[in-house]
């Protein structure tokens, strides 16, 4: 592989982790929000919906470290 495709491979590694981070803050604001809840919020169809993004964003975040895992091995 030469030194151009390298780099780009890089930047692609270090975009990754940008949107691994992005995404790790998102949930921990919602994360956040969900705990500040009152407890009868927090069984409710809000809290659920809350609940389900946060499971959204792990997901997520678990996607790019694996690709990450994947590109660093290049």
């Amino acid at each position: 592989m030469n030194k151009q495709r390298r780099k780009q491979i890089e930047k692609a590694f270090e975009l990754i982790g940008e949107a691994e981070d992005i995404l790790e803050s998102a949930k921990s604001e919602e994360q956040d929000a969900y705990d500040n809840l009152p407890e009868n919020f927090q069984y409710g169809e809000r809290g659920e919906e809350m609940q389900n993004y946060i499971e959204m964003l792990d997901e997520s975040i678990g996607y790019l470290s694996d690709a990450k895992s994947v590109v660093e091995q290049i």
